[in-house]
């Protein structure tokens, strides 16, 4: 089961299967096994960040006024620092006393936008990735209906989760459910899981001086980070979530966040097959 993460609401659960069994495919062969492309499925809850109505598979023509919420702001300040920390090509942010103003967040997301953290991804992209990660957190609503959608894919044959993302909050948070089949290994990749005040404090069941639950539902736990992807500080998430977790580096290129080069690593496939009983 892989759970995707943000700007996915244009696609659906068997559009995303097409790009991400292929690629996962080949991070359990380079771990020496192999999956069948049939055992493999994406909990898919995208469509709920689609704007109602919309006649196009176009994002909404955000622009950096757009960033307009508090917590939003403060994601996109965290982004920009840990982007200037690892690469010197990236702009340094300014002071926070500026975080307010349009011009500041024109150049955090000019920044971001141009750096290989997030090559490629258009400012309407950023922007839309910011406001679910917002909502999700914030909007009890949205957190129950996309819960739902992962609670309702897994099945008594479910053995292993791939999350990924804003997807392995929700992986996290969905097994931690009373209700539901339990899972043998839960895979999180590029994770923003540990990230002070804006995620982790936010996640439900609530940590308690410091430290999260581990989630009920799964006996195993792998989380892989490249060193490089801003998106998940920190990197190492047991002392944080507990010693059973294992935290593995990885290294994805130029590319450091995205899915594919994640799903490809054979770090990745091994936490798969070890899910399943063969690794």
């Amino acid at each position: 089961m892989i759970v995707h993460g943000i700007a996915q609401q244009y696609k659906g659960p068997e559009s995303l299967l097409v790009e991400c069994a292929p690629a996962l495919g080949d991070g359990v062969r380079f771990a020496g096994g192999m999956l069948n492309p049939r055992d493999m499925s994406v909990a898919f809850y995208g469509d709920l960040f689609r704007p109602p109505g919309a006649r196009s598979n176009t994002l909404p023509d955000y622009d950096p006024s757009d960033v307009d919420h508090p917590f939003e702001r403060e994601l996109l300040r965290t982004w920009w620092q840990h982007a200037g920390e690892q690469d010197p090509a990236v702009l340094p942010a300014t002071a926070p006393t500026r975080v307010r103003s349009p011009q500041w967040a024109q150049r955090a997301v000019y920044a971001l936008c141009g750096s290989r953290f997030f090559g490629g991804l258009s400012e309407r992209a950023l922007i839309g990735g910011l406001k679910q990660v917002r909502w999700y957190l914030t909007d009890d609503d949205i957190r129950r209906r996309v819960q739902a959608r992962l609670l309702g894919s897994i099945t008594a044959d479910t053995r292993v989760v791939v999350a990924h993302s804003l997807g392995s909050v929700v992986a996290y948070e969905t097994l931690n459910a009373e209700a539901g089949p339990p899972v043998s290994m839960l895979v999180t990749l590029g994770s923003p899981l540990g990230l002070p005040r804006l995620i982790f404090d936010r996640l439900q069941p609530q940590p308690t001086d410091g430290r999260a639950p581990w989630p009920r539902r799964t006996r195993r736990w792998t989380n892989i980070a490249d060193e490089g992807d801003i998106v998940a500080n920190p990197k190492s998430l047991a002392p944080l979530f507990g010693a059973g977790i294992l935290d593995v580096a990885v290294h994805n290129g130029s590319k450091a966040h995205d899915i594919r080069p994640y799903l490809t690593a054979a770090e990745t496939g091994l936490a798969v097959l070890t899910g399943l009983g063969v690794g």
